[in-house]
């Protein structure tokens, strides 16, 4: 096995070197290991893609369809995203340059980010939050501005980002992610509207994470997009609404102006989406409009368990409205350490979680439990956990 020389062991980027691994894999990687470990830490759905976007696959293939798709991918599947968004939030994106399909909403993220910013530039960021933000806004050279929603239930106010913005006036981009990773708090469309006005009034870009907003229980999703295109990305992709996440297909939508510089990005580093998953999604987005809303009943009855049964631990929590988490408080007896909490449940209960303070400030003393995982999982995972949390008082 080759030995890096020492002629050139000091070529490295400072920035990457300084910068951690994903937090959430980091911890999956380290507790996987368990033997008969129950896993809930990855946001991956449990069930499997719906019969008639596999059968659109298959199709590709026996097609021969095996060439470089466009970079910002293929017409056909940009004009389904641009319908199914004109559909949900009454915006008209133009399919020839203002969508980029990218390999996941992930790449998406990092392609806006060095698109977007300059190095020293500011970017908002309300936590908790997507531990890997924070990654792709610093890989930029930019810096990362956290704003702690814990007192307000996990939900940003007005008054925090006039305050973030009174403190850094540079300010350039503020990222929200509705329904939210890791709270599952959705933003009413009172509260888009209040913040809509803000943004614009503080001529401040807005990315707006919202892979998960085909996973909402109880509203119909309200979108920044809707009220200020103008100067809003949307990020989204079909990971989450169609269980497509190894599919790897996400998009951006915007203004043509500014994805002009972003689709540079997203062609220097990955030339283009491949070919048979968006075939896939093309039959997602034309014809799999009813899909989610089959996951979301069994989201909803999941949440629900999770949600009586943690209460009757001693844990707290604001109730998830979308998406497929539960982000709960540790019962104070059992101390604020969540790193040390959650992997003495790993080790002890055998049940894997994420600790709270990989995705900020505002999740310290925190564990995210995914309920991406079937009944009896779910059912075994909560058992193990109350017998561990009763032998350790």
């Amino acid at each position: 096995m080759p030995k890096l020389s020492s002629e050139v062991s000091g070529i490295v980027n400072q920035t990457i070197k300084n910068m951690p691994m994903s937090g959430i894999r980091g911890f999956d990687n380290k507790v996987s290991q368990i033997p008969g470990i129950l896993k809930l830490t990855l946001g991956e759905p449990d069930f499997n893609v719906p019969e008639h976007i596999k059968q659109a696959a298959i199709r590709g293939i026996q097609n021969d369809d095996s060439h470089y798709a466009p970079s910002n991918g293929k017409l056909e599947l940009r004009q389904a995203i641009a319908k199914r968004l004109k559909e949900s939030r009454g915006v008209d994106y133009d399919p020839e340059n203002e969508i980029i399909v990218t390999n996941g909403a992930t790449e998406g993220l990092g392609d806006i980010m060095l698109g977007a910013l300059n190095p020293g530039d500011e970017v908002l960021v309300p936590t908790p939050a997507f531990s890997l933000y924070f990654s792709v806004i610093r890989m930029a050279g930019a810096k990362v501005v956290e704003i702690d929603t814990f007192n307000n239930g996990f939900e940003l106010t007005t008054e925090q980002v006039e305050q973030a913005l009174e403190e850094h006036p540079n300010a350039k981009m503020i990222l929200l992610n509705y329904p939210s990773n890791p709270t599952g708090r959705v933003y009413s469309q009172e509260k888009i509207n209040e913040l809509a006005a803000l943004f614009k009034k503080h001529h401040i870009l807005v990315v707006a994470d919202e892979i998960y907003s085909d996973l909402e229980y109880d509203q119909k999703h309200a979108s920044l997009a809707t009220l200020i295109p103008g100067q809003t990305l949307l990020v989204s992709g079909a990971s989450k609404s169609f269980a497509m996440t190894g599919w790897r297909i996400g998009f951006i939508a915007g203004p043509a102006e500014l994805l002009a510089e972003i689709t540079k990005v997203h062609s220097f580093l990955t030339i283009a989406v491949n070919d048979i998953a968006q075939d896939a999604a093309i039959e997602a987005y034309e014809h799999g409009k009813n899909d989610p809303a089959k996951f979301n009943a069994a989201y909803k009855k999941r949440r629900d368990f999770l949600i009586e049964k943690l209460t009757e631990m001693g844990f707290e929590m604001a109730t998830p409205e979308g998406a497929f988490y539960v982000f709960a408080k540790i019962p104070a007896k059992f101390g604020t350490d969540d790193e040390k909490f959650a992997l003495a449940l790993a080790q002890k209960a055998k049940v894997g979680v994420v600790p709270g303070n990989v995705f900020g400030e505002g999740g310290k003393g925190y564990i995210r439990i995914s309920y991406a995982a079937s009944d009896e999982k779910l059912s075994q995972a909560m058992q193990q956990i109350k017998e561990h949390l009763s032998e350790l008082q």
